[in-house]
């Protein structure tokens, strides 16, 4: 009988010859497989360091077996087979009707110990923020959940990802303090209660169209609307940044993620003072604009 380490070494070693792709919550092969091989046996995914000489039973083999079988043919990523992805360790609700949370925004508004790198950016009286291209909702929840002050408005052109983003607002008991709205862009986004916001999070479609035509099977199981920004990935930023000074109080930030695209947005915006935010990703996938660069520079 395996013991759970080596069911997940074993995994991993299938997952590594199948050549399936990461980038989903995991980065490699043996986290996918440990996520994948607790998940079924019903552990918590921070459970190997003490769970790892638990024996695992024939039946929970042919479990674990159907499961990777699964991720291995259809190439979805292992959220879409959970239906569950976890951000800061903040768990979700997902499915193949949105994209896989993994904004690296996450990490600027909550860090693992509850600090949030956004306080710098933001003042007292910050009250009223927007989570544009909302997805599943998780920026709006975790920002929610750190700053328990604010509302917060959860906008998307997606009806299906609204529906996704209403299960998760419920499951975090946030529907007085979360309202999801359907926006092409900011369109419907007027402010909240008559208020400009404070702060806008975007994390939009951004992958140029050359980026699309590589990703592996697992991106394409996604929504394309969510993830192609066109030629050069900008064609979602452009009337998104012309318009949002009108929707931004006077000291409002937005935060925009645009992924590798660094170059690209730096060709589009090139008199924009951008202020780029580290991540674990680095710092070029996460950039702040105030109001005031804003008006400046477009």
């Amino acid at each position: 009988m395996s013991t759970v380490l080596q069911t997940i070494e074993e995994a991993a070693a299938q997952l590594e010859a199948a050549g399936v792709g990461f980038g989903h919550g995991t980065t490699n092969a043996f986290d996918e497989a440990a996520w994948l091989v607790l998940w079924s046996l019903k552990l918590p995914l921070d459970s190997l360091d003490f769970e790892q000489n638990r024996p695992v039973a024939a039946t929970e083999s042919s479990q674990i077996a159907i499961l990777l079988r699964a991720r291995i043919d259809t190439r979805k990523p292992a959220a879409y087979l959970t239906k569950e992805a976890w951000l800061q360790g903040v768990p979700f609700y997902v499915d193949e009707r949105v994209i896989v949370p993994r904004s690296f925004i996450a990490e600027l508004i909550a860090d693992a110990d509850g600090q949030s790198t956004l306080d710098y950016w933001l003042r007292e009286d910050t009250q009223n923020v927007l989570d544009l291209c909302t997805g599943n909702g998780s920026l709006a929840v975790l920002a929610a959940l750190t700053f328990p002050e604010v509302q917060i408005q959860a906008a998307d052109i997606s009806h299906d990802a609204l529906a996704v983003a209403a299960i998760n607002v419920k499951k975090h008991a946030l529907q007085n303090r979360i309202e999801l709205i359907r926006s092409d862009g900011l369109a419907q986004c007027h402010g909240i209660q008559g208020k400009p916001y404070d702060l806008i999070l975007c994390n939009p479609p951004y992958v140029n169209s050359a980026s699309m035509a590589a990703l592996p099977a697992e991106y394409l199981a996604e929504p394309e609307i969510s993830l192609a920004g066109g030629a050069d990935g900008m064609d979602f930023i452009r009337p998104l940044l012309q318009a949002a000074p009108k929707v931004m109080s006077e000291h409002a930030v937005i935060v925009l993620e645009i992924g590798n695209e660094r170059t690209f947005f730096e060709q589009a915006f090139p008199r924009l003072e951008a202020i780029w935010l580290e991540t674990s990703a680095g710092h070029d996938q996460v950039l702040l604009l105030t109001r005031d660069s804003l008006l400046r520079g477009l």
